[in-house]
């Protein structure tokens, strides 16, 4: 599908899923060479990151296990300005090396509460992977340890992301269309 529409908006094809895979597979050799004797915890950023953890975990390579955590700051298309811890972490991460899969850092308010949080258990490392990175957007200084793809301001849905709660299953990255509100 070249174009989709979701509730009052149309999205053209911004990323096909062929170059997602590609670059998810570049990804989880680099991690499994770089954690490859660290038994890392990967801890995945639901909602939006379930298809590119499912993805890259498929391609990693070592000893690991993975905590899913949750957490929002996004309502529409916006960021609220707001965090809310929705799920919290099950076991202690003192002195694990932790890598953070997120699915967008766009203001990077989001990545900063997290990693502030993450911080108080004392990790060994914190390792932050993002599929698609909004540097223009940020608000915060975050710069993740890998971006997936570097974006400017559109507004993206697809692999995970979503619209409303829409277009998270969708096997491509689409990015809105100018104009498209109805």
């Amino acid at each position: 599908m070249e174009q989709v529409h979701i509730e009052d908006r149309t999205f053209e094809l911004f990323i096909r899923y062929e170059s997602i895979k590609d670059r998810v597979m570049e990804i989880a050799k680099e991690i499994s060479y770089k954690f490859e004797h660290l038994d890392p915890v990967f801890l995945p950023v639901l909602n939006g990151s379930f298809m590119f953890t499912a993805d890259l975990l498929k391609n990693v390579n070592i000893k690991s296990s993975v905590q899913f955590i949750k957490v929002a700051s996004y309502q529409g298309d916006s960021s609220t300005g707001q965090v809310k811890s929705l799920l919290g972490l099950s076991d202690s991460l003192t002195g694990k090396h932790i890598i953070i899969l997120e699915d967008i850092i766009d203001t990077g308010l989001t990545m900063k509460h997290l990693l502030e949080e993450l911080n108080k258990q004392n990790p060994a490392s914190i390792f932050v992977v993002t599929l698609l990175y909004k540097k223009e957007s940020l608000q915060y200084p975050i710069n993740p340890d890998i971006a997936c793809f570097n974006i400017t301001q559109e507004f993206v849905v697809g692999y995970g992301l979503d619209y409303e709660g829409y277009g998270r299953n969708l096997r491509h990255i689409y990015k809105e269309r100018v104009n498209s509100k109805q």
